[in-house]
């Protein structure tokens, strides 16, 4: 064959090839161009919202604690601009608040449902039907360093003098649970406790009782020092002391106290009154002019079982 024939066979060849690949691409393209034309362009997806709910019920009257509440992933679409939204509304401005209504697990927090710390009526919100709100002076020591919050519950003990046995004795000094299982609904004006916050000392606790306890504690005040004792959270009930009321006299802390001399006047023992002999029996009997008696009597005084008179 001759060599010019087969360059340009080849060169053919090549152009075909080209034009082949060139179609190819062109069409490829016409067919993208299409579906973009027919396909709407998709909006980048966005991070679902998060929202502030309930982790667990909340009662009436309860007070909402850190761990009653959750973030949770919210459409959008569904969004209410009541909703606590993350990024715009932090977590703590809800613990401590008050709950007005029940609210379910994985219902949205909102105003609304809450009596905030410091709003009018938050106290009245925080009691129970029936209850009363009280305050007491605490210290340093009666208040537990300050390691007392709002919804612990404690024990209120009494510690007073005693009225003396006798006078120039000095006066004896006890201790007694006047209270147990009391609620603390604030220390000072708060009644929330932020997460991770240090504790404070309070100057006032204030406790959740009932009329008749009120009534206890306000004469307590005036009979001497109050301090509380804190119970444990894994207390579910009240176990009442066998032996009744719980105290403790100056005398069962200090042994010389218990071994002292009482200054007590011994007093004289009553005397018993001496009881009179029984009367005499005697019997007179009279024979005309003769008078004769017979009888005990008689006989002491003749010597014999009878005696006459002339």
């Amino acid at each position: 064959m001759n060599p010019q024939r087969i360059i340009m066979l080849i060169v053919a060849l090549m152009i075909a090839g080209g034009t082949v690949l060139f179609l190819r691409s062109y069409l490829d393209a016409e067919r993208r161009a299409a579906k973009q034309v027919t396909q709407p362009a998709r909006e980048p997806i966005r991070p679902a919202l998060q929202v502030l709910v309930a982790r667990s019920e909340v009662r009436t009257g309860q007070i909402v604690k850190p761990d009653d509440l959750r973030w949770q992933a919210w459409p959008e679409g569904s969004l209410s601009p009541a909703y606590a939204v993350e990024g715009l509304r932090p977590l703590t401005d809800f613990v401590g608040a008050v709950a007005r209504s029940p609210i379910s697990p994985g219902e949205p927090i909102t105003e609304g449902k809450l009596v905030l710390p410091g709003s009018r009526g938050f106290m009245a919100a925080v009691l129970q039907p029936g209850m009363r709100a009280v305050s007491v002076p605490v210290t340093v020591t009666s208040g537990i360093s300050g390691f007392v919050f709002a919804g612990d519950k404690v024990d209120l003990i009494l510690t007073h003098s005693l009225q003396p046995a006798a006078q120039g004795e000095k006066e004896p000094h006890a201790s007694e649970t006047i209270l147990r299982d009391i609620r603390v609904i604030a220390m000072d004006q708060r009644s929330d406790a932020k997460p991770g916050e240090q504790a404070q000392i309070a100057k006032t606790a204030t406790f959740e009782v009932t009329p008749k306890q009120s009534e206890i504690i306000t004469l307590a005040l005036e009979m001497g020092k109050l301090s509380l004792t804190l119970r444990s959270l894994q207390e579910t009930t009240d176990t009442p002391l066998p032996e009744g009321p719980s105290y403790t006299r100056d005398t069962d802390v200090s042994v010389l106290l218990s071994s002292r001399p009482s200054s007590r006047p011994v007093e004289p023992s009553p005397s018993v009154p001496t009881a009179a002999p029984p009367p005499s029996a005697s019997v007179t009997i009279i024979r005309g002019s003769v008078v004769a008696e017979s009888g005990p009597a008689a006989d002491g005084r003749n010597g014999s079982g009878g005696g006459t008179k002339p």
